[in-house]
């Protein structure tokens, strides 16, 4: 994301709360250059997934032991 100095004064500390949420840098154009703001320690992708407690309905052990060799043609 690229913004101006002055819209970057405006929202210094959202935008520096979006730099550390996403590890998106910030890029700030001044005269004629680009000046970035970039977290110190790269962002991890997995810490954001959310897990879904409906995925599985029933016991977990049991898919371990399901059977589906009656069902399995590998020749189809």
């Amino acid at each position: 994301m690229e913004v101006s100095p002055s819209e970057l004064r405006k929202n210094i500390y959202n935008l520096l709360d979006q730099v550390l949420e996403t590890g998106i840098p910030l890029e700030i154009k001044r005269k004629g250059k680009k000046l970035k703001i970039i977290p110190s320690e790269p962002v991890s992708k997995l810490a954001k997934l959310v897990g879904d407690p409906d995925c599985i309905v029933g016991d977990p052990e049991k898919l371990v032991h399901l059977d589906w060799s009656d069902n399995w043609n590998p020749n189809v």
